[in-house]
C-alpha cells in the first residue's frame, strides 16, 4: 500500500503553497496526496449555524479549506489522487499522528506578512520535532516555493552520527527522484585551545579536524551512494558552525535535509540546534528526518 504524502493545510496563503509544493512532490513520487484541516468546530456548536447547510459555522469554514485545497491540488496535477479530511483536534497532535501513516508531512512556515515569513510557526516546529515520518517545511522566499526546481541540487547536513542514517538515505531517493545533484556537507571547527602559534606545527589541528570530518563524511555515505548509483554526489567539508554553514549553502539548493534523533520515552522538543535554526531562517524548503535512538 502507497503511503500518501500528507499536507497540513489552514487557509494561510503558506499553507496552499505548501499544497502546490506537495502536489508536485507527491506526483513525483507516485503517491496520493491527502490533505489535513484540524479544526476545533466541535468544541463550539454553541455559534452561529450556517443556516443554508444546517452546519456550525467553523465546520463551513474547515470544509471550504480542505475543498479550495483539493481543486488547488488537482489544477496543479489533473491526476492526481487526492483526498481531504477535517480533524476536530489541535493542528499539532493531528499532524503528528497523521504521520504515522505518511511517506512525508509537508507544512508551510505559518508565516504571515513579510517580517514573519522568516520566523517559523510553533505547530511546524512542533510537528518536525515529533512526527515519525519526515516533515517538509517550506522556507524561503515563498514568491518561488511553488516553481520547479530551479537549482537541481539537494542539499545534506551530514552529523557526526550519520552512517547509513534515515537523513542520509532520505536525502539520496530525493536527489535520485529529481535527477539533481546531492550535494553533502560536513562542517568542522578547530577550538580555540588547540590552536598554536608555532610555526612548524601551525595548521595541524585545523588539518586535523578536516580529515576526521572527511571520514565522517565517506562514512557516512558509502552505503548509500552504493545503492544509488546514478545520484551525482558531491562530498564537501567546510570549516565552522554546522548552521551557519547549511544557511550559507540553502540559498542555491532547492532541499536541505538534515536529521534529527528521537530518543523513546524523552519529552520535549526532540530537534538539534541545527535543524532548529534552519527550520527557521533556511532558504529554501527544509526536511527533517527522524532517527530512533
Amino acid at each position: 500500500m502507497e503511503l500518501p504524502l500528507v499536507v497540513g493545510v489552514d487557509g494561510s496563503e503558506p499553507s496552499l503553497r505548501a499544497v502546490d509544493w506537495a502536489a508536485d512532490e507527491a506526483a513525483l513520487r507516485g503517491v496520493p496526496l491527502r490533505l489535513v484541516h484540524a479544526s476545533l468546530w466541535e468544541w463550539y456548536e454553541g455559534a452561529a449555524l450556517a443556516e443554508d447547510l444546517g452546519k456550525p459555522s467553523e465546520q463551513v469554514l474547515a470544509d471550504k479549506i480542505v475543498d479550495g485545497a483539493a481543486r488547488r491540488a488537482h489544477s496543479r496535477q489533473p491526476d492526481l489522487k487526492v483526498s481531504t479530511e477535517v480533524v476536530p483536534e489541535e493542528p499539532e497532535y493531528a499532524l503528528v499522528r497523521e504521520g504515522r501513516g505518511a511517506s512525508a508531512l509537508v507544512l508551510g512556515s505559518r508565516g504571515r506578512g513579510d517580517i514573519a515569513e522568516f520566523l517559523l510557526g510553533s505547530v511546524s516546529l512542533t510537528v518536525a520535532a515529533h512526527a515519525h515520518c519526515p516533515v517538509i517545511v517550506l522556507r524561503g522566499r515563498h514568491d518561488k516555493q511553488t516553481q520547479p526546481a530551479t537549482h537541481g541540487r539537494v542539499l545534506l547536513g551530514v552529523g557526526k552520527e550519520a552512517h547509513d542514517s534515515a537523513a542520509v538515505r532520505f536525502a539520496f531517493e530525493e536527489a535520485e527522484r529529481r535527477g539533481a545533484v546531492l550535494e553533502a556537507v560536513r562542517a568542522w571547527r578547530c577550538p580555540a585551545h588547540e590552536s598554536t602559534d608555532h610555526p612548524l606545527l601551525a595548521g595541524e589541528p585545523a588539518r586535523l579536524h578536516e580529515q576526521r570530518a572527511a571520514e565522517t563524511l565517506e562514512a557516512a555515505l558509502n552505503e548509500a551512494a552504493e545503492k544509488h548509483p546514478s545520484v551525482r554526489l558531491h562530498r564537501r567539508t567546510a570549516e565552522g558552525p554546522a548552521r551557519k554553514v547549511l544557511l550559507d549553502a540553502s540559498a542555491t539548493a532547492d532541499l536541505l535535509v538534515v536529521g534529527a534523533r528521537r530518543h523513546k520515552g524523552t519529552f520535549g522538543l526532540q530537534i538539534g540546534r541545527v535543524a532548529h535554526t534552519v527550520l527557521h531562517h533556511s532558504a529554501c524548503p527544509v526536511a527533517v528526518v527522524p532517527d530512533t535512538a
